[in-house]
């Protein structure tokens, strides 16, 4: 199963410049240790094991441009052919 993830910039340290990798899993859990697997290192930046094991509170996923967190989180089932995109949350700015 072939998934396709695009990287933001400031990840891409861990996927050598790499835009974009391809993965594999069952689920967005799965395929982000498919992708650590291959790219040590990255889950830890997606995923906060100490609280719970969920998303990264400033980390954005989205599967085919729907936001996971309003799906079922990392539990959220992938197909073959789908589009993940990870997006840092931008915060901030002058008044």
């Amino acid at each position: 199963m072939a998934i396709e993830v695009r990287i933001p910039t400031i990840l891409r340290t861990y996927t050598d410049g790499a835009k974009a990798v391809e993965g594999a899993g069952a689920t967005i859990d799965e395929l982000f240790k498919d992708l650590d697997s291959r790219h040590p290192g990255i889950r830890e930046r997606l995923v906060d094991e100490q609280a719970g094991g969920g998303l990264r509170r400033f980390v954005n996923v989205y599967l085919n441009d729907e936001d996971v967190r309003f799906l079922a989180g990392l539990g959220t089932e992938l197909a073959d052919g789908d589009n993940v995109t990870i997006l840092p949350a931008v915060a901030g700015g002058a008044r």
